[in-house]
Formats: structure tokens, C-alpha cells, sequence
């Protein structure tokens, strides 16, 4: 069965749990996602399916994307993915997959991009405390030493500098699972996830509920 889905950030709230507990919440559109492929061991050599979120406009689309999305009898999508599906004989193409994928899970595995923040010094960056905040220096925000002269002579390969922050893919693993909003399609998940308000993700079961539903 397919335990993963693809979806969209709408922002964060907060919410309470049946206990009382007041907790931060991200609102995820999870689906619906249409199956525009699917791939088989026997033609591709591994099982998965092929899917697309968000409709994307025509005119913005390329004759291939269209004329591939039409073979599943639908439009062309924005954002595209392969979920793994082992048993792929209960899906064809076209069907929708909706949030209702992830009912008797508790807690999920989320992928996406976060925020680019441009070029940032280590303090920023790495969380270095810069030089003495006194009368006379000139380090406050440096690095101090990157090196040594004699031996090896040289900047060491890896050492944390200043460079551009943010803008990676990452992943956050077990997330908790609010609440499943079914007629809307919406994943209400504990705490934050990557990206800014409509950057796509891709939300999994974790993998550590690897024997469980």
C-alpha cells in the first residue's frame, strides 16, 4: 500500500490535543495527487508510482509534460514524484490519492527544501561567538584561525566558513501526526518543516513504524 503523498505547506497554527495540550501545528494540503505512471519490476525493474500534485497551465507546459500527463487522462502537474509501492496491482493511472493514505499512522517522515538566507557569516551560519566585544578590536564577527603556517600550510578541506545558508533539501524524521482533515486534504503535523508558505513536500510514514500499519 502507499504510505507516502505529496503536498504543500500552508502555514502554521496551533491547535489542542483531546489531553488538553496546547501544541504548535504546520498545515499540509496532502493531496489530492493523481498517478500518472506506473512503474513495474518487470518493464522498469522496481515498483513505484509515478504521481503529480497541483495542476500546472497548459500554456506553461511543455508538449512532452502534456502529452504525458494525457496518456493517464489528465493535465499536465507542477510538482512531480515516484512513491514506492510494493503491491501496484490496486492502482492504475489516473486515480487520485488523497490524505486519507495516512489514517492509523502517528507519525511521518517530512522532505523538502528549506529557506534560503543568501550569504551569511559563521556566527549565522555556525553559530561561532565572534571575537571581544571590546574597545579596540577589530574581530568581532570573524572566524579567528582557519589554518596554521608551517604544517599543513593550507586550509583544511571542510573547514566551517562563511557561505550561503539554507536552500538544502533535509529531512525531518518522526514527526507527529494532529489530525487528518479528510474533506480538505489537510495534515495538521506537530512543530515546524522546511520551506517557506507553499513549498512543496514530500510527507512519508516513518521509517522507524516500519512493522506497523
Amino acid at each position: 500500500m502507499i504510505t507516502s503523498l505529496l503536498g504543500k505547506k500552508l502555514g502554521m497554527s496551533q491547535m489542542f490535543t483531546p489531553e488538553g495540550e496546547l501544541v504548535p501545528v504546520t498545515i499540509i494540503q496532502a493531496g489530492p495527487c493523481d498517478i500518472m505512471q506506473i512503474k513495474t519490476v518487470k518493464k522498469d525493474g522496481y515498483s513505484a508510482l509515478q504521481v503529480g500534485f497541483e495542476d500546472k497551465k497548459k500554456k506553461r507546459a511543455t508538449k512532452p509534460e502534456i502529452s504525458h500527463a494525457a496518456k493517464a487522462g489528465i493535465g499536465p502537474k507542477r510538482f512531480i514524484r515516484e512513491l514506492p509501492c510494493e503491491n501496484d496491482s490496486q492502482y492504475k493511472p489516473g486515480q487520485k490519492l488523497t490524505v486519507d493514505v495516512f489514517n492509523g499512522i502517528s507519525l511521518v517522515d517530512i522532505i523538502g527544501v528549506n529557506k534560503g538566507k543568501g550569504f551569511a557569516g559563521v556566527m549565522k551560519r555556525w553559530g561561532f561567538k565572534g571575537g571581544r566585544a571590546t574597545h579596540g578590536s577589530t574581530r568581532h564577527r570573524c572566524p579567528g584561525s582557519i589554518g596554521s603556517n608551517t604544517d599543513p600550510g593550507r586550509v583544511i578541506k571542510g573547514m566551517r566558513m562563511a557561505g550561503r545558508l539554507g536552500g538544502k533539501r533535509c529531512t525531518l524524521r518522526n514527526i507527529r501526526v494532529v489530525k487528518i482533515d479528510s474533506a480538505r486534504n489537510l495534515l495538521f503535523v506537530k512543530g515546524s518543516v522546511p520551506g517557506y508558505n507553499g513549498a512543496y513536500l514530500y510527507v512519508r510514514k516513518s521509517k522507524s513504524l516500519k512493522g506497523e500499519k
